[in-house]
C-alpha cells in the first residue's frame, strides 16, 4: 500500500500491483470461480471507422470475458482525467465481451450491459456503473452522435474529513473501513 500511496513518477505499476492484491483480499478473484486479474489487457474496437486499441490497467476476467476494469488516475504523473478513458474502455469491454459470446460461447450478443469500473487515485477508488448498449457502440463505430443519452453513475467513498483524507487513500484505518465496505457492496455488480 505504501508504494501505491507514494508512487515514484517512473513506476506506473505500483497502483496496478496494489489493486491486483486488493482484488485478491476482497475476493473479487477466485480460482474456484475462474476469475483472474489481468494487467495491461489489450482491447480492440472501432471508433469513427478506424480500429482503435484500449489497454486496461487491471481487469477481472473469466471465460465469458471481462467482468470489471480498473483505470489508474495518472494525473499525479501529468496524465489526463481517467474518466473519459474508463468510459471508452467500458465500451471496448462491451464490444469484446459480445465478440466472445458470439465466437467462443455460441451465444447471441447482448443489446445492453452495465460495465462495473473503478478508477484508482493512488489507493482511493471511485466506483462506476457504465451502461453500454449496441446503439451506443454503433454510434461510436460510425462516428455519429448517439441518439440516446448515456448516464454514468459514479460513487466516491464518503470518508471522514474528505478534504484531507482523499489524498491519503486507504492508509488511515477509518478510511480503509469505509473503502473496503464500498468494495464489498460493489462486488454485486460483477
Amino acid at each position: 500500500m505504501e508504494l501505491a500511496v507514494n508512487p515514484r513518477p517512473d513506476e506506473e505499476s505500483a497502483v496496478g500491483d496494489f489493486t491486483v492484491q486488493l482484488f485478491k483480499a476482497v475476493k473479487y478473484t477466485s480460482q474456484a470461480e475462474g476469475r483472474v486479474s489481468r494487467t495491461r489487457k489489450s482491447l480492440s474496437f472501432w471508433a469513427s471507422g478506424q480500429q482503435k486499441q484500449a489497454k486496461t490497467d487491471v481487469c477481472i476476467m473469466d471465460d465469458s470475458g471481462i467482468l470489471l476494469l480498473m483505470q489508474e488516475d495518472k494525473r499525479y504523473m501529468g496524465g489526463s482525467d481517467p474518466e473519459p478513458q474508463v468510459v471508452a474502455e467500458a465500451i471496448a469491454v462491451f464490444h469484446n465481451n459480445n465478440e466472445t459470446r458470439v465466437r467462443a460461447l455460441d451465444l447471441p450478443p447482448l443489446t445492453s450491459k452495465v460495465i462495473p469500473c473503478i478508477t484508482m487515485n493512488r489507493t482511493m477508488p471511485t466506483f462506476y456503473k457504465i451502461p453500454a448498449t449496441a446503439n451506443l457502440l454503433r454510434a461510436i463505430q460510425l462516428g455519429e452522435y448517439p441518439e440516446e443519452e448515456t448516464v454514468v453513475y459514479a460513487h466516491l467513498p464518503p470518508v471522514p474529513r474528505p478534504a484531507r483524507r482523499y489524498s491519503e487513500g486507504m492508509k488511515p484505518l477509518d478510511n480503509r473501513h469505509v473503502v473496503l465496505s464500498c468494495f464489498e457492496a460493489f462486488k454485486s455488480f460483477m
